[in-house]
C-alpha cells in the first residue's frame, strides 16, 4: 500500500528529501501562496506548529502557483516572505504543481486518496470561486490555495480541508488532537 512516505520531495533550499523522514508523526500537509486572501492562514499553521510539534505534528508547506498566479515569488522570496510576515518555522518545500498538467505525485496521491475536503459549515468560498468560472479541473482536485491534508503517524491520509477552514478551527484542532 502506498503511504506519504513513498514520496520525495524538494526542501525549500533545492534539497531533496523523503517524507520518510517524518514517519510516526502526524502531518498537516498544505499548498500555500504568499499573495492570496487567505495568505494570512501563515499564522494560524505556525501556531498550530508550535502548540503540537512537542507532540509529534508537523506542518508541511507546499507553495504552488496554479491559483490566479498568487505565488509567482522565487523559492528564495518565497522564505523570505514567509519568515519575515510570519515568523514561518515549519517546513517549507520547493513550489510544485498541485494541481492540472505537471500535478506533483505526492498531490496526485493525496487528491485521488482523499478526494473530497470537509467544508466550513457556513462557508461561501467554493459558492464564490464557482461563480468567477474559477473552479476547475477535475471534482477532486485542489480548489485554492491553503487546502489542507491531514496524515496519520503511519503515513495514512486521514482527512481534507476546505481553503476557507482556518488552521486553529475546530474542525482541524480536533482532527489533529485525535491523530495525536
Amino acid at each position: 500500500m502506498t503511504t506519504v512516505y513513498d514520496f520525495s520531495v524538494n526542501k525549500i533550499d533545492g534539497t531533496q528529501t523523503k517524507l520518510s523522514q517524518f514517519e510516526g508523526k502526524v502531518m498537516l500537509v498544505v499548498n500555500v501562496a504568499s499573495k492570496c486572501g487567505l495568505t494570512p492562514q501563515y499564522e494560524g499553521l505556525e501556531q498550530i506548529y508550535k502548540n503540537y510539534k512537542d507532540k509529534g505534528l508537523v506542518v508541511l508547506g507546499f507553495p504552488a502557483n496554479e491559483f490566479l498566479a498568487q505565488e509567482p515569488g522565487s523559492n528564495e522570496e518565497i522564505q523570505q516572505f514567509c519568515t519575515m510576515n510570519y515568523g514561518v518555522d515549519f517546513p517549507m518545500f520547493s513550489k510544485i504543481v498541485v494541481k492540472g498538467e505537471g500535478q506533483h505525485p505526492l498531490y496526485q496521491y493525496l487528491t485521488t486518496t482523499k478526494p473530497n475536503a470537509t467544508m466550513k459549515p457556513d462557508g461561501t468560498l467554493l459558492e464564490r470561486l464557482g461563480s468567477k468560472g474559477l473552479i476547475t479541473g477535475e471534482p477532486n482536485d485542489i480548489k485554492w490555495n491553503f487546502e489542507k491534508f491531514l496524515i496519520n503517524k503511519n503515513g495514512v491520509v486521514i482527512e481534507r480541508f476546505s481553503p476557507e477552514l482556518d488552521p486553529q478551527d475546530p474542525l482541524i484542532v480536533n482532527a489533529i488532537e485525535k491523530a495525536l
